[in-house]
């Protein structure tokens, strides 16, 4: 097995970095895997300071077979960056491993990641990885597929990549053309939809919906573990206009998952599972896009 590099994204957020790298080291095969690094540049003045801490600091990590850093002279956005990045580093090794600066991997993560990549690397049906699954109530399989990509902690290989589509309006029209709107809104109980409009009105600069999009209208499939390999600790208010909220929380699975092929069809069950799990979640939802609407008001 050849071992997929690891694209790492960060900007400001020196104590959410340190504790993305160390969970990251202590993961097994890091010692294998080059870690590519992309230091995204200053806003403005304010921040400029914290963007040259976290320069600072990464500079000097180790621990894995090689780190290499891309210091960005000027500021790119999330997006741009992780296009771009994914882009580069896919266009060298043909893999990919993909991680922003506040989710927290389990030590398992690397070993999941880089096994299914193995395992279905041939298989066009399946687009990615993914190692987040929502903390639903109830069992998801070990492993199960579902329709789409994901964002928080994921993989692909430089065919799955072929498919994202940057055109947000492209996309909008074709899911309303073929009438796949509420499926691809998990049966309405997700407004993934409204996130894509307003990517196209400017609202919003999301790759994360139009790479969920671009592989939903393609057919294909993401693999998921059945107990999340990745904890986001980024919902506490230090990201651009996020707020607080622990409904994403997870505990990171402490065993080994048992990568086996599996049929080419999305799971029932672990669909119905986030549905569930949407459902349970919409009023805080509501609520907290509501607060943050007047927050952005009242800025």
């Amino acid at each position: 097995m050849s071992y997929a590099p690891v694209a790492l994204f960060v900007y400001k957020r020196l104590d959410h970095v340190k504790k993305t790298i160390e969970s990251l080291k202590r993961a097994e095969m890091s010692d294998m895997t080059e870690l590519f690094i992309f230091s995204d540049g200053s806003k403005n003045i304010e921040d400029a300071e914290q963007v040259n801490d976290v320069r600072e600091y990464i500079q000097a990590i180790d621990g894995f077979l090689k780190v290499i850093i891309t210091k960005r002279d000027s500021n790119y956005g999330l997006s741009r960056s992780i296009v771009e990045g994914v882009s580069e580093v896919l266009s060298k090794y043909g893999k990919i491993v993909v991680l922003e600066d506040d989710l927290v991997v389990s030590k398992y993560f690397l070993k999941f990641m880089n096994s299914a990549l193995d395992l279905y690397k041939d298989n066009d049906e399946v687009i990615s990885i993914h190692g987040y699954v929502y903390p639903a109530d109830g069992e998801y399989p070990e492993t199960f597929f579902l329709r789409g990509a994901d964002c928080w902690g994921w993989a692909t290989w430089d065919r799955g990549w072929r498919h994202y589509n940057p055109d947000g309006k492209y996309l909008l029209q074709q899911l309303y053309n073929r009438k796949l709107h509420k499926v691809f809104d998990f049966d309405c109980t997700y407004p993934y939809m409204r996130m894509l409009r307003n990517q196209v009105k400017g609202k919003n600069d999301s790759w994360a919906v139009r790479w969920y999009a671009s592989a939903f209208l393609a057919n294909k499939l993401t693999l998921y573990p059945g107990i999340s390999l990745v904890k986001n600790i980024g919902n506490d208010e230090s990201g651009s206009h996020s707020k607080k909220t622990n409904i994403y929380d997870v505990e990171l699975i402490s065993k080994d998952i048992n990568v086996e092929k599996l049929n080419f069809t999305q799971s029932v069950a672990a669909r119905n599972l986030f549905k569930k799990y949407f459902k349970r979640n919409i009023w805080l939802r509501l609520k907290s896009y509501f607060t943050l609407k007047l927050w952005m008001a009242n800025d």
